[in-house]
């Protein structure tokens, strides 16, 4: 089932594969201006690439500004390498089966009912392999990515990760044991700011940052061109920002934090104590929209919480635009003018809203971003932190 190498690419081959993954095709006197070479050194630099099949010449378009005869431009073909994109979460895992510009090809889930290292690396090489079988062809994968919520360590050790209750697990070492696949593994947030830079809302916006809300809030920041990344960008440091200075305290004793309002645990435990009765996410946010009082108290004063999130956030980083993503992200929909309210009482009156782009509320965007770091990892020979 394995395919390809990973071939890590440095300098201006680095460059020019990622000018020709996200914007090709490319004639080379364009490539050639973009990465500052010489015609002849590019020719030299792009012909192991050509052989290799990462890159392959293509026909020039009739009209096409970018190219010019008698040059071929260069491509690389999507569906030449495919990927698999694994996010775990605390009951399932959840997988995408994409080419190589991330385009969902295939998407499974599988229930996550024991959270034993050692079951977990099985599920997701199976999981791999099920996807591989919807390829036509025989190739087989190039890569596989899995991400999760939580701390890790190069490519491949989980040094942290709450919903799992893991600490220090070697997942690509117990994966080694179940597939011949080269993969990598990497915080799940990190990973969907990296697809929806390279590949989605964020696409060719050079600062925007990423908020996500669900079981944990998220925040993802590209600056530059560049996702930030250090060792506490895994954290979920912006789940203790506090939102609501009376509001509910969280486990480790902050009052009115994002996750005791914005969380998906938060709403429904305040709902389902409210209401004298268990509810989920949905029905809190459904009984909301048909104006139930109590439902749309709750929801309401979570969306003026993620309102002031988002000010805060556009106030420190100056975004060109503001993303939210996670599976809990339907909340902006239903309280939209409560996260008003709430976005401009932390905002000065001459401050202009900041664009807003929602991504879709499933955890195949989040299998999708896994996908993207074994993509990233297979054409850069990057890795994760």
């Amino acid at each position: 089932m394995a395919k390809g190498v990973w071939r890590p690419l440095s300098g201006p081959s680095h460059q020019v594969a990622l000018e020709i993954l996200l914007d090709g095709p490319l004639s080379r006197a364009e490539l050639s201006r973009r990465v500052g070479l010489s015609p002849g050194s590019l020719t030299r630099l792009t012909k192991p690439m050509v052989e290799s099949g990462l890159l392959v010449e293509v026909s020039a378009g009739a009209g096409d500004p970018r190219v010019g005869r008698p040059s071929q431009p260069l491509d690389i073909v999507p569906g030449s390498h495919h990927f698999a994109g694994i996010k775990l979460t605390a009951d399932a895992a959840v997988g995408v089966l994409t080419n190589l510009r991330a385009e969902v090809i295939a998407a499974t889930e599988r229930p996550l009912t024991d959270h034993t290292p050692e079951h977990v690396a099985a599920l997701v090489a199976d999981l791999a392999s099920s996807l591989a079988a919807e390829l036509p062809t025989r190739d087989g994968l190039s890569g596989i990515g899995v991400t999760l919520g939580g701390r890790v360590a190069g490519p491949a050790d989980v040094r942290w990760a709450p919903f799992l209750e893991w600490t220090d697990v070697p997942l690509g070492q117990l994966l080694a044991a179940h597939t011949d696949v080269p993969v990598v593994v990497g915080n799940d947030v990190l990973a969907l700011t990296e697809a929806t830079h390279w590949f989605g809302a964020g696409r060719g916006v050079t600062r925007f940052c990423l908020l996500t809300i669900g079981a944990g809030i998220g925040y993802g920041l590209v600056v530059h061109g560049q996702v930030v990344d250090n060792a506490d960008a895994s954290l979920g440091l912006i789940g203790h920002i506090p939102l609501l200075p009376d509001g509910p305290l969280c486990e480790r004793g902050h009052r009115g934090c994002a996750m005791t309002l914005l969380s998906s645990a938060a709403i429904t435990g305040q709902v389902s104590t409210a209401l004298g009765r268990p509810t989920d996410y949905e029905e809190c946010l459904d009984l909301a929209a048909k104006g139930d009082p109590i439902a749309a108290r709750i929801v309401g004063t979570a969306g003026q919480a993620l309102g002031r999130l988002i000010a805060a956030a556009a106030n420190f980083t100056l975004p060109e635009r503001v993303i939210l993503g996670g599976e809990g992200i339907r909340l902006a929909e239903i309280a939209q003018s409560d996260v008003l309210e709430g976005l401009h009482a932390g905002r000065d009156p001459l401050a202009i809203d900041p664009p807003i782009v929602h991504l879709a509320p499933d955890f195949t965007e989040w299998a999708r971003g896994a996908a993207v770091t074994a993509i990233q990892t297979f054409v850069l020979g990057q890795e994760s932190n």
